[in-house]
């Protein structure tokens, strides 16, 4: 993924840059993300029509094998510097979500 994507992964859904099965992909990764898990009906049917069966299992297993990877913060486990250096998409604290 190019630099210009990921800095543009907080505004995924109005993004030129990604394609409509990469932006339904995203959007499933963050409805899987919630608390509590809620992935609505028409999403799952909008990834079947533009996935087949192992893709859409490969695709959520990548998402929960991330969010289960939240656990290594929850106990201040660390990184071990391999990508120092890298950009973080992630939003500063206390800022919200443009989407």
């Amino acid at each position: 993924m190019s630099r210009e994507k990921i800095e543009a992964l907080p505004e995924y859904a109005d993004s030129a840059l990604f394609s409509e099965t990469e932006k339904l992909a995203l959007e499933y990764a963050d409805a899987m993300t919630q608390t509590p898990v809620e992935v609505p009906e028409g999403l799952f049917a909008r990834l079947r029509e533009k996935l087949n069966q192992a893709q859409l299992v490969e695709l959520t297993a990548t998402i929960a094998w991330e969010n289960f990877r939240a656990l290594d913060h929850a106990f201040g486990i660390e990184a071990e510097g391999f990508t120092e250096g890298s950009y973080c998409a992630l939003p500063v604290a206390g800022q919200k979500p443009t989407h």
